[in-house]
């Protein structure tokens, strides 16, 4: 199986950049003491066609890896009907910033939602979900870096205490982890920093306010994602890194 996918990588430049970013995902793997393929590939599917996506998830079964699609934009969530993607049993999640009244679609296409940046999201989501009878998977978005551009709750337990407290209480969410988006920045300290803040964070919140539920870390992408995979990830984001760049 191995030796195919080196063999159709040769002459197929899409398999050639899948291979390159699982090359980059298994060596931060191993010098951190962890196994790749424990590491879920988050597909970042914005603007990809059902046929590009189908692709990516058949090279990515044939390398064994754990495989999920994410859209960002609630109005590109129905191409996921398409009949090469119906059925075809990959997770979908959605990592976009949520609208309240994209709620109900975004329930009833996600089984993890990455983006629970704010209070009326979360209640949002949980009137959709008990009313579609659905319990939904979510992680709490925290801003790590502090840029004002970016969402999320303010990386501290006080901040968290509230959010999780809510969500622990709610019979459709359940929280199992954290997300961030890491520092913009060239600078590698400043961005580790931001995503090494985030697994602490991670751990003082399953210990002090007790949610041992908490186990995923969804950060990195195509730029940073050696240094979040060092730092605990267990979901990184790529798209363009191996769909290529966008028409």
């Amino acid at each position: 199986m191995h030796e195919t996918s080196r063999t159709s990588s040769a002459s197929d430049p899409l398999a050639a950049r899948l291979d390159g970013v699982l090359a980059r995902l298994d060596a931060a793997a191993q010098r951190s003491g962890r196994d790749g393929r424990e590491i879920t590939m988050l597909l970042a599917t914005k603007t990809r066609t059902p046929q590009e996506i189908a692709t990516v998830v058949d090279l990515l079964r044939a390398r064994d890896r754990r495989i999920a699609v994410g859209e960002n934009r609630a109005q590109e969530i129905a191409k996921h009907s398409d009949p090469l993607l119906v059925d075809n049993g990959v997770p979908r999640h959605f990592i976009g910033r949520l609208q309240t009244n994209k709620a109900r679609d975004v329930v009833a296409f996600a089984e993890m939602i990455h983006s629970v940046d704010r209070a009326d999201i979360a209640d949002a989501l949980e009137r959709r979900a008990a009313t579609a009878g659905l319990v939904r998977e979510v992680l709490v978005q925290v801003n790590t870096s502090g840029e004002e551009s970016k969402g999320g709750f303010a990386p501290t337990l006080e901040a968290l205490g509230p959010i999780m407290e809510r969500l622990r209480a709610s019979g459709s969410l359940r929280p199992v982890g954290l997300m961030t988006i890491g520092a913009n920045t060239s600078d590698d300290e400043t961005v580790r920093a931001s995503l090494h803040g985030l697994r602490e964070l991670r751990d003082q919140a399953r210990e002090q306010l007790d949610v041992p539920e908490l186990v995923h870390l969804s950060m990195g992408m195509s730029g940073d994602l050696e240094i979040a995979v060092e730092e605990g990830a267990t979901i990184v984001r790529v798209g363009s890194a191996i769909f290529g760049a966008r028409a």
